[in-house]
């Protein structure tokens, strides 16, 4: 081949390696523009929800929302049984289903990898994950509120309980897992046993994205409607026995957000200003922690 072959083919390939890079980049610049567009669309109904959230829920909060019943229509009140309720039920479902799903996460990740049960738990805890909550509600309604003939907030504590577990036991295998191999080794090498390198080794290594975790899982279950409407019901009164129906945020902001009352409809938006300042102060934490780590 002469060299002015050898020449012509060399400004062939460069043209075609030219023509291919900026194909490339048109590409690459259409997928951007289209990235961005996909992220201005959900930042913009974002930063509308929230911005309604303050400016109605704001004008809604007072003293009284706070030391006060909800009200019948068109009188004044606040939301301090619901808050108790909600705060009640909130609380009791974490303390119950939180060291149940770090007990089946820490069986999951350290006991039984590989094992029929390991997998028989993972499918059910997927399917747990994936239901609707409010499948979850009846079920509690069929096994508790329909036998017992009575709404309870011990019925909606436990349906809040169930949210709780699956999402927690995906975190704690998830984060286990992360952990070297290396640290359990160096521990076992100095005879320590292994109930003893699962809580001073890897629980302790793996603590930060446990918390993160169980932090979510109670944003989750704060905003939960569907489960209470099916076990605790509503309670217009103060009420601390749990065995009775019982207020909660989540439902007297469904119950006042479609009514035709002025103030019923002020007191949701408080409700929901609350709400979303407690998941938001909740996932901000889970970020500080997992920065942490």
């Amino acid at each position: 081949m002469s060299t002015s072959q050898k020449l012509l083919s060399a400004a062939t390939l460069a043209q075609t390696r030219q023509a291919r890079f900026a194909a490339r980049k048109r590409l690459n610049q259409v997928a951007l523009a289209l990235s961005l567009a996909a992220m201005a669309f959900g930042v913009f109904w974002l930063v509308w929800i929230l911005w309604e959230t303050l400016r109605l829920g704001l004008s809604g909060l007072s003293l009284s929302l706070f030391t006060e019943m909800t009200p019948p229509p068109n009188e004044a009140g606040g939301l301090a049984n619901a808050l108790f309720g909600s705060g009640v039920m909130v609380l009791l479902a974490t303390f119950v289903g939180t060291p149940i799903g770090i007990l089946a996460g820490v069986y999951l990740a350290e006991y039984g990898r590989q094992g029929a049960l390991a997998g028989c738990t993972r499918f059910v805890n997927d399917i747990l994950l994936s239901a609707p909550s409010i499948v979850i509600g009846l079920f509690v309604y069929t096994v508790v509120v329909a036998r017992f003939k009575s709404f309870s907030g011990w019925a909606g504590m436990l349906a809040l309980a169930l949210i709780v577990i699956p999402v927690v036991i995906r975190t704690t295998e998830n984060m286990l897992l992360l952990v070297p191999a290396s640290l359990r080794e160096a521990a076992y090498a100095l005879g320590t046993p292994k109930w003893k390198v699962i809580t001073l080794v890897t629980l302790r290594a793996a603590r930060a994205g446990v918390i993160t975790g169980v932090l979510l899982a109670v944003a989750r279950i704060a905003g939960e409607t569907a489960p209470l409407l099916f076990t605790a019901l509503n309670n217009q009164f103060w009420n601390a026995d749990l065995s009775k129906p019982m207020a909660s945020l989540p439902v007297t902001i469904f119950k006042f957000a479609m009514s035709p009352y002025e103030n019923w409809q002020q007191l949701a938006w408080a409700a929901v200003f609350l709400i979303t300042v407690a998941v938001l102060g909740l996932n901000i934490l889970a970020r500080v922690l997992t920065r942490q780590k």
